[in-house]
Formats: C-alpha cells, sequence, structure tokens
C-alpha cells in the first residue's frame, strides 16, 4: 500500500507519532511518504525533548527509505529557503503524491 502523511505540526508529540507511524508502516512494508505543510515545515528547527527522540525517529525513517518532502510556500512564509532533512516540493507534487496514494492521512 502506498502512504501519504500530511504533516503540519510543529508540536513535538505529534511529530514524534507522525514518525511513528511512518516506521511502523514501512517495517509492514508500506511505501510512504510525509509531506511537510505549515507548522510541518518547521521539522528542521524543532529540538528533541526528553520524552520525545524526534532526531533519532527521522533518521530511523529515512534509513527504512522513507520518503519526505516539504512545502516550498510554506518554508518561504518562514522566510526559508529550504529544510536540511529533505526536498523542497510544491502543492502540484502534492497533488501527484496524494493521487498516487492509497491511503492519505493528516497529523496535525
Amino acid at each position: 500500500m502506498k502512504i501519504c502523511i500530511i504533516l503540519q505540526s510543529n508540536n513535538p508529540e505529534h511529530i514524534w507519532n507522525t514518525f511513528r507511524f511512518g516506521i511502523t508502516s514501512l517495517k509492514a512494508k508500506h511505501r510512504v511518504v510525509i509531506f511537510l505543510m505549515n507548522e510541518g515545515s518547521e521539522l528542521d528547527a524543532i529540538e528533541d525533548a526528553e520524552i520525545f527522540d524526534i532526531s533519532n525517529k527521522i533518521a530511523e525513517y529515512k534509513k527504512l527509505k522513507g520518503d519526505i518532502y516539504a512545502c516550498g510556500t510554506c518554508l518561504e512564509l518562514r522566510g526559508k529557503k529550504g529544510i536540511g532533512i529533505c526536498p523542497v516540493s510544491t502543492m502540484s507534487d502534492l497533488l501527484k503524491i496524494v493521487e498516487d496514494s492509497d491511503k492519505v492521512l493528516v497529523f496535525s
């Protein structure tokens, strides 16, 4: 199955659970794409919390070959040109990802 997850939050617990679900899905042999929108595009600025090891979850997700893309417009609104952990993407790209997905989830 192809799963698209749209992450719209910069809340550490939401981010942590998004990546936990993505990792679980990848281990179950699904294809997973996480698309960062709105506050989710701030992912590279979110630090690990005592309970939420976000950087480890991102590393594990990427090691399992999960894809991550960030909304370019959302980055621009925050004064950023890019994000170090993934490529910059567009609404047209997101549309294609959604069209190609069997399931779309939104974590916000």
